[in-house]
């Protein structure tokens, strides 16, 4: 996959590993779109970024949503890689009473999963008329390890993704779009400071993984210690779903 010259969508590109990502790809020659819901936090951000334009836009509402489609298709007909990065996490313990576990479930299955299938779906034809194109979902380390004592619903809703990515990569593999999941293990961002952030690898590192891994279609990008726990426990993930579809694994 091309790294350069590209037209690239990144939801929740104000800060964190969006804003790397965005800084990482405008300086690698490529024409990138943010998205957030915060128009303060978007301008301070565009205004650290080169080659960047920025939307305000709220990917859990659907009529924000179906403008920014439709702004996207009117102005950047190339669009040709979409980053949904947008997320919502919740730091609780679901078992304390009244805690309303429900609710903040609900918020996080709308964001980083629900979404993610809107967005997709509505921008499948734009991204089909590239000549090459990619949609890489951002999960987590807890797809596959839940961290039950802080995140035990937000660790739900990336299963949910990268089983979703799974089935979106196979039922794609015969169109110009490679599909793409980035696994981060804890980061060093205001996004995981509640649950020790700092003590985890720098967002900027996150990025870089993630073009070096599409540079050689590296489709689960596996970054620090999620490599680690993933090679040690799931290593056949990727050949077991190929099994569940019928489908030899690559020599």
């Amino acid at each position: 996959m091309k790294t350069s010259n590209n037209t690239i969508l990144i939801t929740g590109g104000s800060a964190g590993i969006g804003f790397e990502m965005a800084k990482l790809f405008s300086e690698n020659g490529n024409q990138v779109i943010i998205t957030g819901r915060n128009q303060e936090r978007m301008a301070k951000a565009i205004s650290k970024l080169k080659n960047t334009s920025a939307i305000v836009s709220d990917v859990s509402n659907a009529e924000d949503v179906e403008k920014l489609v439709a702004q996207l298709n009117k102005d950047f007909p190339k669009l040709n890689v979409v980053i949904n990065n947008a997320g919502s996490a919740n730091y609780y313990d679901m078992t304390q009473p009244g805690i309303n576990a429900f609710e903040k479930a609900s918020e996080e299955i709308l964001t980083n999963y629900l979404s993610i299938i809107r967005l997709n779906e509505l921008l499948l034809p734009l991204l089909k008329q590239q000549s090459e194109a990619a949609i890489i979902n951002v999960s987590s380390i807890v797809a596959f390890a839940a961290r039950a004592n802080s995140l035990p619903t937000y660790g739900a809703s990336k299963a949910a993704l990268h089983s979703y990515t799974n089935s979106l990569r196979i039922m794609l593999e015969e169109t110009p779009i490679k599909v793409f999941e980035l696994m981060p293990p804890l980061v060093d961002t205001e996004f995981s400071s509640a649950i020790g952030g700092a003590n985890g690898i720098p967002p900027k590192q996150v990025a870089e993984d993630m073009l070096t891994a599409m540079q050689n279609n590296e489709y689960e990008i596996h970054v620090g210690k999620t490599a680690d726990i993933f090679n040690n426990f799931f290593p056949l993930s990727p050949q077991a779903v190929l099994a569940m579809n019928g489908k030899a694994a690559a020599e």
